[in-house]
């Protein structure tokens, strides 16, 4: 299935040199071939006739570039040979050549020689499919397999899913070289699945896989530089209550959350598909923060009595996500408590509830109407009417 993506590349390169980072198999490279295809050189260091010509003789790079007449040059798959950006560099300084770096490790970069392209090229992510890209989206499959292209669109979602866990234990972790112990690092990814959306508590995970509380923390910060998740910090603009400092932790897909948490099926009324719809609904709000070059930061609101809202979007909107399909005001009990501080223009609560309201200056929204004006670009400018 040809899927339609949301990051457009050509009006970023007109800018500026660019990296594509992404989990793996979020479709960077099919991306390129899509929207750039005979304009661009491509440079893939997954072959090894470019990667040894190039670990051997970098300045070669320039060579290649004036033999192809392109004056856009991907490099796929950088971080496999980072110490070609300082010829990189170079050329950004020295040519208008425009450089798209893709990759899917940001440590890896980090570690290597990255730094020195700061201010020279931007960073676009690439995340799994959202709800926007798939024709005839549907959410039960979304929930339950997730939205990598080869699994969402594939008669075995399962079988992929598990190839494709067992690729990035395999490769990602162990190329990182920053985990000894592979198999207790397995039980912590089943932790982090099960955990997912939750604040956590690093005390606790390593507690009941066997680690002290700063391995714990690093092997998040692994699965963050490696794309596999990411944090949801508590908002800090809030003035009138004392909030909780402590993070929350999505992983980047549905589908490989319930791979790792051995889940084949999800209960339509389970505390586990109330979890994967509201980890659902925060991936389309990331994506669409990332896509849209947003400067919204996505947080949290909890106070330490436990009023908690999901998802607050910079200085946009405060959402309560919740997976019923009929609401009712007890569902907007944490809202009106932020709504209280009169800090944020708009007030949802996101549910599969397909009647929409307005109360008290606080919406109840079907998710689909909420995904449309997300996706519509009217939610994060602020025009929500």
């Amino acid at each position: 299935m040809n899927y339609v993506r949301q990051l457009q590349l050509a009006p970023l390169l007109r800018k500026k040199s660019f990296f594509l980072l992404g989990p793996r198999s979020t479709g960077k490279t099919t991306l390129i071939r899509a929207q750039l295809a005979a304009d661009v050189l491509v440079i893939d260091l997954l072959k090894s006739d470019n990667f040894l010509r190039l670990s051997n003789r970098p300045s070669d790079l320039g060579d290649m570039i004036r033999a192809s007449g392109k004056e856009i040059v991907v490099i796929d798959e950088v971080q496999k040979l980072s110490s070609i950006l300082d010829e990189v560099h170079r050329l950004i300084e020295e040519t208008p050549t425009r450089f798209l770096l893709t990759g899917s490790s940001a440590r890896r970069l980090r570690h290597g020689q990255a730094n020195l392209l700061a201010g020279r090229a931007w960073q676009a992510n690439l995340f799994p499919l959202v709800s926007a890209e798939i024709p005839q989206f549907d959410l039960t499959r979304y929930l339950t397999v997730g939205g990598l292209p080869q699994v969402y669109g594939s008669t075995e979602p399962h079988e992929e899913l598990d190839a494709y866990v067992g690729t990035y234990l395999r490769e990602e972790i162990q190329a990182e070289g920053a985990v000894r112990n592979l198999a207790r690092f397995g039980r912590f990814l089943t932790i982090a699945a099960l955990t997912t959306g939750e604040v956590l508590n690093f005390t606790n995970v390593a507690r009941d896989i066997g680690v002290s509380p700063s391995t714990v923390i690093e092997h998040f910060r692994i699965l963050e530089d490696t794309l596999i998740g990411f944090f949801v910090e508590p908002w800090g603009q809030s003035t009138k209550r004392k909030e909780v400092t402590a993070a929350k932790f999505y992983l980047f897909d549905t589908g490989v959350t319930n791979t790792l948490a051995r889940l084949r099926t999800l209960e339509r009324h389970s505390n586990l598909y109330g979890r994967a719809f509201e980890q659902f609904i925060a991936m389309e709000l990331r994506a669409a923060i990332a896509y849209q070059r947003s400067p919204a930061r996505l947080a949290y609101w909890r106070t330490q009595d436990q009023n908690e809202v999901d998802f607050v979007v910079g200085d946009v909107c405060a959402i309560e996500v919740k997976a019923t399909e009929r609401t009712s005001d007890r569902d907007a009990t944490s809202l009106r408590r932020l709504q209280a501080e009169k800090e944020l223009p708009a007030y949802f609560v996101v549910s599969q509830d397909p009647v929409e309201r307005l109360k008290d200056g606080i919406r109840f929204v079907p998710y689909g109407r909420f995904l449309e004006l997300l996706w519509g670009g009217g939610l994060l400018s602020g025009k929500v009417d």
